[in-house]
């Protein structure tokens, strides 16, 4: 089984989750939420690799994300 890596971060300007970095050549995709994302990574990475001619197999993909929060503290 091929594995893959997926790193994503979420664009807070444009509120969506999107691709980094992808061992998937030609991956770019986005999602509204990370559970959405991670469909659209899923359909994506298929189609991609079946363009490439793997042959009827699986993919695991593995998902990095990044993501940062402010909390605010009153003292």
């Amino acid at each position: 089984m091929r594995v893959a890596v997926v790193k994503a971060a979420h664009d807070d300007e444009a509120g969506v989750w999107c691709v980094r970095h992808s061992d998937v050549e030609g991956l770019h995709v986005e999602g509204d939420s990370f559970e959405d994302f991670c469909s659209n990574v899923a359909r994506a990475a298929a189609d991609l690799i079946e363009d490439e001619g793997a042959g009827d197999r699986d993919i695991q993909i593995e998902i990095i994300a990044r993501a940062s929060v402010r909390a605010r503290v009153v003292a």
